[in-house]
């Protein structure tokens, strides 16, 4: 089997598992959720976890000598650091909040990584029905349809979407806060996210972004570290915009940062 073959055959059961998660998700979307923090805002329900263990256990029977790291159960299938075998990484409900309260952002978030570059990704909402797939070099795609990046040149026409996160400490909100309002001063266009795969999407358009990644890539937008240095999958930090926004997006960014600082 040729690598083409192999990295159709990852998306192939990729797919199939997020929908199989998908359907549990749409089923619980109206019902009554038993909800557990695990910090202050970062919730989870019996639906991650249901949908995390029928994902691994279905990626599994069909790779058992992969690797993988999930949201909630990672130990009891392998690591949770990363390596150079190829390795699943898993958020079963990415938007557990918006989950939670009924609103219909939310989505299975799969992607693969080999020699730690992500390499297949599969994004699916189940409750709007839209499946974002992606192969490192074969393109992006929304329900089948190849999907591109804007060519949006102009930062202040621009729609950023974004996420605060669930870090609720004093610094971390004051230091977001101020980034935004800078941002909002520059007059650009912004809209809010809880999660993050379902952003990434949009802006082609970790906990993980595995499969967010190489959509956004394949789509041929750039995803990359909010500094403007390489995007590194393991840092938590990331930023995706097409090739004439980057450098005017991370110039803003260090205005905000350097406004921080006076």
């Amino acid at each position: 089997m040729g690598e083409n073959d192999s990295h159709s055959e990852f998306l192939a059961v990729a797919i199939e598992a997020a929908k199989k998660a998908g359907e549990i998700i749409r089923n619980g979307f109206h019902q009554t959720k038993h909800v557990e923090h695990k910090g202050r805002v970062d919730l989870v329900t019996e639906t991650d976890k249901a949908c995390e263990d029928l994902i691994f256990n279905h990626l599994k029977q069909h790779f058992p000598e992969h690797k993988f790291i999930g949201e909630e159960t990672s130990a009891a299938f392998g690591t949770v650091e990363l390596t150079d075998q190829p390795t699943w990484i898993v958020d079963p409900l990415d938007g557990t909040t918006n989950f939670v309260h009924g609103y219909p952002f939310v989505c299975v978030s799969i992607g693969l990584t080999i020699e730690k570059v992500p390499t297949v990704g599969v994004v699916y909402n189940p409750i709007i029905d839209e499946l974002f797939t992606g192969i490192r070099g074969q393109g992006a795609f929304l329900n089948g349809i190849l999907i591109k990046a804007s060519s949006q040149n102009e930062l202040v026409k621009a729609l950023l979407a974004t996420e605060v996160g669930t870090k609720r400490d004093k610094y971390t909100v004051d230091a977001t806060t101020n980034r935004l309002n800078s941002l909002l001063f520059k007059k650009i266009q912004m809209r809010n996210y809880v999660e993050l795969s379902i952003n990434i999407e949009e802006v082609y358009c970790l906990r993980d972004v595995a499969g967010g990644a190489v959509i956004a890539q394949e789509a041929g937008a750039l995803v990359f570290d909010p500094s403007g240095e390489e995007f590194d999958i393991t840092s938590q930090r990331v930023a995706a915009s097409n090739a004439h926004l980057k450098e005017l997006f991370v110039d803003a960014l260090r205005e905000a940062e350097l406004g921080l600082q006076k």
